[in-house]
């Protein structure tokens, strides 16, 4: 049992004044809009506490008096979000973060020269570079994560999700990893060498044992498992079909990366003869339990057949910047009701895991596209949490509410940094801060 004394901000969803079972909410304050333009996912409560039993948050008001045995945090000098939710990783590559020769390369020359190293992989480095990860993101206030391994190395000497659930549990994350995969290697006209990638038949047979294994469908599982064909230019058109038939017996998530660059855009288009969406359309990969990694080069039918499914998008600002790839259509995407969530991408393309930094990147890219209006302060936080919590299937995350999860991030905003910004401080979080590092991390009730 977890006390949160006074604390001095807190984001509770914009209608949780009138939520069910908001009594005590409406007594905290009455929540109100912090800001007085754009739109307004959040509210703010000051001054109030916030108890925790078991793994949910129970109550929210002014004062509530300390159960017994109950630890009590003094939160007078905290701003409280929901968990920020990352939607696309690729852990392994925190290994080879700032390599020179790829310090400017566009996504194609950055991936064949990164094979030929990634190639050597072995469980001690999927271990390690999964802890490392996820430290940096829980350091940055990340309470639920994906992953996106796709490559499997032969002769690798142990069981990569078996390998990474653990370094999950080491940690304390809500963990929901993809079990990636590429069957076309450079024999095939790919790009992978042919020792990182497996045959369509050992995919599949591992993809579900490792759904048999993991994946738990409930709504406050730690842990699920989504399946993830690398991309259309690295498996066929059959393993996307049949990877979305065993994804969905098991009620499980699908994930691939999805127009990213131009060169996928032509490469699609000469080999299949189709638009990157058209394949994954033709290969039922598509719908509310489906979202992609980038989706930089969708046009404007294509945004509109997204919100008509349910299809999301995982944004990935730092790395579409630090590897030139264009800019997503965040703002067009959630005006027609397309998901929406954030991500920091690999750290061979992005070369940190910090997702506070990744909201604040995500408001001003939008502002680079958009204009001064093009994404608010609460909108990028907003794709950060229950925007993500969406994506990934975990509708009782994302949101500090009654009734709800207790994954929740703690930042101290009375430092230096965020002197003069307190007017507001949710806004404060992206707008003035710099250092990025969580004072409290509380997953699933536990910190």
């Amino acid at each position: 049992m977890i006390l949160l004394r006074d604390c001095f901000a807190v984001a509770v969803p914009a209608e949780a004044g009138t939520a069910a079972g908001g009594t005590s909410m409406q007594a905290a304050a009455a929540a109100k809009p912090i800001t007085e333009h754009g739109r307004h996912p959040f509210s703010l409560l000051r001054s109030v506490d916030i108890l925790i039993e078991g793994k949910r948050i129970t109550k929210i008001a002014p004062r509530i008096d300390a159960p017994e045995g109950a630890t009590v945090i003094d939160a007078s000098r905290h701003v409280v979000v929901p968990g920020l939710v990352n939607t696309h990783h690729h852990f392994y590559q925190t290994l080879t973060r700032n390599l020179p020769a790829v310090q400017d390369a566009k996504l194609f020359d950055w991936l064949v020269y990164l094979y030929d190293i990634w190639k050597y992989l072995d469980p001690e480095a999927v271990y390690w570079s999964s802890m490392l990860a996820m430290a940096e993101l829980a350091k940055t206030g990340c309470t639920l994560t994906t992953d996106h391994h796709y490559l499997y190395p032969a002769g690798f000497a142990d069981d990569i999700p078996s390998l990474q659930f653990r370094a999950a549990a080491d940690i304390g994350l809500r963990f929901a990893p993809t079990r990636g995969s590429m069957s076309r290697s450079k024999k095939d006209g790919g790009l992978p060498p042919d020792t990182t990638v497996q045959d369509e038949e050992t995919i599949l047979i591992h993809s579900e044992e490792t759904l048999r294994r993991f994946h738990d469908p409930a709504p406050d599982a730690m842990r699920k498992v989504a399946l993830a064909p690398c991309s259309p230019f690295s498996v066929s058109e059959k393993l996307m079909k049949d990877s979305a038939a065993l994804a969905r017996k098991y009620g499980a998530r699908l994930h691939t990366h999805l127009a990213e660059t131009s060169d996928e855009d032509d490469y699609c288009v000469q080999v299949y003869g189709r638009r990157p969406l058209q394949v994954m359309r033709d290969c039922d990969f598509v719908g509310p339990d489906v979202w992609y990694a980038h989706g930089i080069f969708f046009n404007d039918e294509e945004l509109d057949f997204l919100a008509r499914t349910g299809t999301g998008v995982a944004h990935c600002p730092s790395s579409n910047m630090r590897l030139g790839s264009g800019i997503c259509r965040v703002r067009e995407m959630l005006d027609r009701g397309v998901p929406v969530g954030l991500a920091v991408d690999g750290s061979a393309s992005n070369d940190t895991s910090d997702m506070l930094g990744e909201a604040r990147q995500a408001l001003l890219l939008q502002r680079v596209r958009y204009g001064s209006a093009g994404l608010t302060a609460q909108e990028a936080l907003h794709l950060a949490t229950e925007g993500g919590a969406r994506i990934l299937g975990f509708d009782e995350a994302g949101a500090i509410a009654e009734g709800r999860l207790a994954d929740l991030a703690l930042f101290d905003v009375m430092k230096l940094e965020y002197a003069g910004a307190l007017s507001d401080p949710l806004a404060a979080l992206l707008f003035s801060g710099y250092n990025h590092e969580v004072d409290y991390l509380i997953v699933n009730g536990s910190r």
